[in-house]
């Protein structure tokens, strides 16, 4: 944990000093461009138009992709919102960050390391609007501008003034706020984490729209995924079977008859909808201000979301629906031949913070475990990984069990042709096994098929290996 004095908080300090002096000796560019960071919650990757869902509607977030590049294959390094995010704005994996709960702040250390604490010190003016999601202490005082919140916002809540407002609504008007504040002299990074499409946790309703979108879908009958069927969740192992096992508690108050599939869907791409009219609004204001030309706009989603695959819902687990996001970044300075192109390298959330370095012009500090991803987006032909490791190690406090439900812990392997799980809170411990070239949906499980025990033997083994070179 964070502040532990072990061999690798000793390296991970060290080169805190290097990092430091890399900041102050790395070329920036003559005229630095501005940073615009848009976090979506619990959307998974094909909740969008342009990754060819032809049912939802995101005009918006589809004009940024057809002028940007979509990393079709973007994945997060753990699946929960309080890790995922800790990832993002270190650049770190979990087993490095330390974060794996709620109440887990940044260290004073960690916080400098940021990726807008780091931009900061290169003089841009940083914001932060929305769900910080990081630990209980706010970091306002370090922010030029700060309408960050804890914890999980409400939907249903209030402006300045006092007057009803959803919560989406509002973030868009505290990022216009902060536009129509913005100099066009000093370069800024705006990071703005919209609370949608997750769940009101605790209200009966769990997705709850902008009320201006109430007739979004109402016509249209969402597909049930073919993984809905029951003889996917019957293949499951017993413990993510059981009624304790918070996947099945969220799936029962969200998916459990038609009628509330339907619903609940539906509510679920409103919110989307929802955000995608606040990424129109910034545009236009980016626009009106003389902005557009030098502002990047990255859009990321935190976590994948299981919407009754396997009889589940929530995230938390290594599927591709669990695990996969969309990942849009918009750069007005790349030239056209370049634009509405889609990589098919494998990115990370770990990768958001030295990509925004890199954008600014500022080398990523060395402990940072991501890779920036600009070479990429300029379409240049570099060496990339072809695997990466997953982890889950957030545990749900014993207490709250009985209510919320339990979450098993998990690591995995994802390559380009095979996603290899790793239940571990079990003796012996659960294995999946999948071959995403011929099953890419993930339909059967080939751990125990004899044929197979080599590969699962070599992908065992490159597990362990990618866990203890994250540490």
């Amino acid at each position: 944990m964070p502040g532990k004095t072990t061999r690798r908080n000793f390296l991970k300090q060290s080169s805190l000093a290097a990092a430091a002096a890399a900041l102050t000796t790395c070329a920036l560019p003559k005229k630095r461009p501005n940073i615009i960071f848009l976090l979506t919650d619990d959307q998974r990757r094909d909740m969008l138009g342009c990754m060819g869902n032809d049912i939802i509607q995101t005009p918006n977030i589809d004009a940024l992709a057809a002028d940007g590049v979509i990393f079709d294959k973007t994945f997060v390094t753990t699946s929960i919102c309080c890790t995922s995010r800790a990832s993002i704005f270190t650049g770190q994996y979990a087993r490095r960050h330390g974060i794996n709960d709620f109440s887990t702040d940044f260290s004073a250390e960690q916080l400098a390391q940021t990726y807008p604490m780091l931009l900061k010190k290169v003089g841009y003016r940083v914001g932060f609007i929305g769900k910080y999601g990081v630990g209980r202490r706010l970091p306002k005082e370090a922010y030029d501008f700060w309408r960050g919140v804890p914890g999980q916002p409400k939907y249903e809540t209030v402006d300045d003034q006092g007057r009803p407002i959803h919560y989406t609504r509002l973030a868009g008007n505290q990022a216009l706020e902060f536009l129509r504040g913005s100099s066009g002299e000093q370069p800024f990074c705006l990071s703005v984490s919209f609370k949608a499409p997750h769940v009101q946790d605790g209200d009966p309703r769990q997705f709850i729209p902008d009320p201006a979108y109430a007739d979004l879908y109402r016509s249209v009958d969402i597909p049930t995924p073919e993984k809905a069927k029951s003889k996917y969740f019957q293949a499951m192992p017993d413990f993510l079977k059981d009624d304790q096992c918070m996947l099945r508690v969220r799936w029962r108050q969200r998916f459990s008859t038609p009628e509330m599939y339907q619903e609940m869907v539906k509510k679920y791409y409103r919110l989307i909808t929802g955000v995608d009219v606040i990424v129109g609004d910034i545009r236009k204001e980016l626009d009106k201000r003389g902005l557009a030309e030098n502002t990047v706009i990255v859009l990321l989603g935190d976590n994948g979301f299981y919407l009754g695959e396997y009889g589940f819902a929530g995230k938390w687990l290594g599927h591709e629906e669990s695990i996969r996001v969309p990942l849009i970044v918009f750069d007005p300075l790349l030239p056209k031949r370049l634009r509405g192109r889609r990589r098919e390298n494998m990115a990370l959330n770990i990768d958001i913070a030295p990509t925004l370095l890199d954008i600014a012009g500022v080398k990523p500090p060395t402990n940072m475990q991501g890779k920036s991803l600009l070479p990429l987006i300029k379409g240049k032909s570099i060496p990339w990984r072809d695997a990466f490791f997953y982890e889950h190690l957030f545990k749900v406090p014993e207490s709250a069990v009985p209510t919320v439900g339990y979450i098993p812990s998990s690591i995995g392997l994802r390559t380009q042709q095979w996603k290899y799980l790793r239940y571990i809170d079990y003796d012996p411990v659960y294995e999946e096994l999948y071959d995403l070239q011929n099953d890419p949906q993930e339909t059967e499980n080939l751990a125990d098929h004899k044929e197979y025990a080599d590969d699962l033997a070599r992908l065992r083994q490159q597990c362990d290996e990618m866990k203890r070179e994250k540490e």
